[in-house]
């Protein structure tokens, strides 16, 4: 059976890619890491992860079109499955139910 849990790299990933919609590529979705969390993220740790979470079937992916920009070369478009979905709601469910559970952190206080 294939993992479904996602490591918190991999989360933040896959939220990036729906954010992203379709400027999820690699590069982009490094750079918007970068910006998101203050931390840096290398170019290869950003393809493992987007190939590891297309073999759980989080992810799929298509090639765009050519761009001038890139010397006629196409990007690949990753676009979350409804089993990335699946993950990332049951990840935001966990956290949020841990969080309810931390005393004086309740999610129902008014910041």
């Amino acid at each position: 059976m294939k993992e479904t849990r996602l490591g918190e790299f991999e989360e933040v990933i896959l939220l990036l890619v729906g954010i992203l919609g379709d400027d999820a590529y690699a590069l982009r979705i490094a750079d918007e890491f970068e910006v998101q969390t203050k931390r840096s993220a290398s170019i290869g740790s950003v393809h493992a992860t987007l190939s590891r979470m297309g073999d759980k079937g989080f992810l799929k992916s298509k090639m765009g079109e050519p761009t001038a920009q890139r010397g006629g070369r196409r990007k690949r478009i990753y676009e979350i499955t409804a089993a990335g979905e699946a993950a990332l709601k049951k990840a935001r469910d966990l956290r949020l139910s841990l969080w309810d559970q931390y005393p004086g952190f309740s999610l129902s206080l008014n910041f």
